[in-house]
């Protein structure tokens, strides 16, 4: 019996596998597998989104029209320029659907977000991987793999799951060196946690270009994954296309209100930059003790690396340390199957993270002594 089949590329996509969270369990879990902030939402998102319970029977304002200002005011950017979407995922989707057809190309980073590949693919598209240098987008790679049927670049910029970032001369070199067709998307979902001096997060070359975009996720610094919201800066041009073939009513009242309760309380996020910056380095440093290799990290997540030839490998740990109530993210998915990323938690979460390590390594350690 014939059956409907989707367009070619559909079944070849990997389905994306969140970080676990034991759902079911019982016991007080340590869940470091999403990167979500540990200090929760701001309270006056909280309190925004309580507010909109009484209007649910209502559509919510199908342009987001304050979430859009709210943005624009706080990070100085021109509203008409912003979309918004149900997570920067949806917008890195809807870019791949507006821009990639049967048999383009879409060229994406060895390391890069999982999702870029099930965009491409979703609309027949063929993805291309550069290789990177020392875990960092090497643009000459992607350069290299530009070709006559490429239509989009993306790139993370800070990638996840590595935590590096390329500075901004050499994003804009990759834009020289791209033809204007083609266009580069940064995914800035961690920029509020980067201080380099040479990083930029992509505002001025998209308001300087007509072929680069820049998204942005409220999941990561502003606690609200749950309400999935994201946006993207974008030429008029694009935004023009967006707007064509986004849903009416794409982004619901309570993420609205929420969002701009949430990027307007400035002085939440840099409660929460403090607390990453305070974390980040020491859980790098104690890792470090341990004899593990941490890749250096500008976000709010280390990649952690076991040894090749160690008695342990990142599954045997991931599965002690589970068995302990604490969740990392495998990221073998990622090509990096020796590696797990830990989300930097709270004080306590982080502690109890190396002393759960320290305890199943030792123990390990032990054993190979005793045999």
């Amino acid at each position: 019996m014939a059956t409907p089949r989707p367009i070619p590329g559909i079944l070849d996509i990997a389905p994306y596998v969140p970080g676990e969270s034991g759902a079911g369990e019982i016991r007080k879990l340590i869940k470091l597998s999403s990167n979500e902030t540990p200090l929760g939402p701001s309270p006056a998102a909280v309190a925004a989104f309580n507010d909109v319970a009484g209007t649910l029977a209502r559509y919510p304002d199908g342009s987001a029209t304050d979430l859009r200002q709210a943005i624009a005011e706080v990070h100085r950017l021109d509203a008409h320029r912003i979309v918004c979407g149900a997570g920067s995922d949806e917008l890195l989707s809807l870019l791949a659907q507006a821009y990639i057809g049967a048999a383009d190309e879409g060229v994406l980073t060895e390391h890069g977000f999982l999702v870029y590949p099930i965009a491409i693919l979703a609309n027949g598209g063929i993805p291309v991987v550069a290789p990177e240098r020392a875990l960092h987008a090497d643009v000459d790679a992607i350069l290299e793999r530009i070709t006559s049927k490429t239509r989009i670049v993306f790139l993370a910029n800070p990638n996840n799951p590595t935590g590096t970032y390329i500075p901004d001369s050499e994003v804009r070199r990759l834009r020289r060196g791209l033809r204007e067709d083609v266009l580069l998307v940064l995914d800035g979902a961690y920029a509020e946690y980067v201080h380099e001096a040479d990083y930029d997060e992509g505002a001025d070359l998209v308001a300087s270009t007509d072929n680069t975009v820049m998204t942005r996720t409220f999941s990561k610094i502003y606690g609200l994954a749950g309400l999935r919201l994201g946006w993207a800066y974008c030429p008029d041009n694009v935004a023009d296309v967006l707007n064509r073939i986004r849903g009416p009513f794409n982004v619901s009242a309570s993420a609205i209100a929420a969002g701009v309760a949430a990027v307007r309380d400035v002085a939440h996020t840099r409660r929460a930059i403090e607390h990453n910056d305070r974390w980040l380095p020491w859980l790098s440093d104690e890792l470090q003790k341990l004899g593990l290799t941490v890749t250096p990290s500008v976000a709010n997540f280390l990649l952690v690396h076991f040894p090749d030839a160690g008695a342990l490998t990142a599954a045997d740990v991931n599965d002690a340390l589970k068995q302990c109530g604490i969740y990392l993210r495998r990221v073998e998915s990622y090509g990096l199957p020796n590696a797990l990323r830990i989300t930097i938690g709270t004080g306590d979460e982080n502690q109890a993270v190396i002393a759960a390590m320290k305890e199943i390594l030792s123990a390990s350690d032990q054993g190979a002594a005793a045999e």
